[in-house]
């Protein structure tokens, strides 16, 4: 699972916030100071992952849905917005294309699963294995 701890970094005049990866190489989240939108941002991500995870560190249901697809092996992209300077708008961006805007906020293959109670239901119905393509 690649959990995205972002961490804000300021080289020069340029910010921008990394994601870190386990096990993988960091790729750059640039901050909204350049232009990028946090709807782009999500809309990017959603479209580059197989399993996208909008998540919070502490919210007990983001830890089941993240434990459940660690215990598949599912290769998962996540966020931790309580740890993005800009995960507030991150939500809000959620919520616009979504309609949800509580975590977790699951995405896989350009789908909106939703929350944890929607991943758990799905996998206990086999479909969520089907739609990762397990």
């Amino acid at each position: 699972m690649k959990y995205a701890a972002l961490a804000t970094i300021a080289v020069g005049s340029l910010a921008c916030a990394a994601a870190f990866t386990t096990g993988r190489p960091a790729f750059a989240r640039p901050s909204l100071a350049l232009n990028m939108s946090s709807a782009d941002f999500v809309k990017a991500e959603i479209a580059a992952h197989d399993v996208v995870v909008f998540s919070k560190s502490s919210c007990p249901f983001c830890k089941k849905t993240k434990k459940l697809l660690e215990d598949l092996n599912v290769d998962a992209t996540v966020y931790e917005l309580n740890q993005m300077d800009d995960g507030a708008d991150i939500q809000d961006a959620l919520l616009e294309l979504s309609g949800q805007r509580t975590v977790p906020n699951v995405f896989i293959k350009g789908e909106h699963i939703g929350g944890n109670s929607d991943v758990q239901a799905e996998f206990k119905a086999g479909t969520l294995q089907t739609k990762i393509g397990l």
